[in-house]
């Protein structure tokens, strides 16, 4: 219990000395352009837990998790599938280093002359920016598979999707996970952006609304709301990964305890 309270306290302390601070810097000396807590708070809860949660919220959140999931899923599935062939890697590699190399937001003018201000526009768009940091941490893990549990697999007999399935997955699980943590926050940037062109729903437009408006604390409200978004998604990434992962926390427990 003690434990508990101690972990919650160095949670929460340091937001909490933050917002000091910001509730004393706004009493000292107010701005216009920076609300105090109480502000935001009211603000918050008066313009995002009504209609705009349907409107703006929900869609954003549903587009970042689609576009997410397809980046993830297609750079694990392509990952393996270069980084099991070294020809190919070879081939691909310096196609990946080029489109790696664009920031995604230059590609938005032309995906909507390409396809319009639709919804699969900033999913594509969200796609394009989260799949590399998982596509080139899935064909790095799968190259850096240890080349004993390679030969010991190939001497039981264990080949074609059995090795993948039993070791060459596991032995890059910890790598991929660690693009899978880094796509998430560019996904969520990417969502942002995406709705701030040629949109007319979602938390990216109304935040750039607010800001043409000048309607200060509810711009800020639309910032708290993104916050709160990424740490939820941390959150739960955190979790999914300790499942997946608690084999190698184990090990890591065990070689720190030794």
């Amino acid at each position: 219990m003690k434990k508990a309270f101690v972990t919650l306290g160095f949670a929460l302390g340091l937001p909490a000395i933050l917002v000091v601070l910001w509730w004393i810097a706004t009493t000292v000396s107010p701005s216009f352009f920076v609300p105090t807590p109480g502000e935001l708070i009211v603000t918050f809860v008066e313009t995002w837990f009504g209609p705009r949660l349907w409107v703006d919220i929900l869609p954003s959140i549903a587009r970042f998790g689609i576009g997410v999931v397809i980046a993830i899923v297609a750079g694990i599935l392509l990952g393996m599938l270069v980084g099991l062939n070294r020809d190919l890697r070879a081939f691909t590699e310096p196609v990946f280093e080029f489109f790696r190399a664009l920031p995604p937001p230059v590609l938005i003018p032309v995906l909507l002359l390409l396809f319009g201000p639709t919804d699969w526009m900033k999913v594509f768009i969200i796609v394009l920016a989260a799949i590399w940091p998982v596509l080139l941490n899935t064909i790095e893990g799968v190259r850096a598979a240890d080349p004993v549990q390679t030969e010991t697999s190939r001497s039981y007999g264990i080949s074609g999707l059995n090795r993948v399935r039993y070791q060459v997955l596991p032995s890059a699980a910890p790598q991929i996970l660690a693009g899978v943590r880094q796509s998430l926050p560019i996904g969520l940037i990417l969502m942002v952006i995406s709705e701030m062109f040629s949109s007319s729903s979602g938390l990216g437009f109304s935040i750039i609304q607010f800001q043409r408006r000048f309607a200060i604390p509810e711009m800020w409200s639309g910032i708290l709301v993104l916050g709160l978004i990424g740490f939820a998604v941390a959150a739960v990434f955190r979790y999914v990964e300790r499942r997946i992962l608690r084999w190698y926390h184990g090990l890591k427990e065990l070689e720190n305890a030794a």
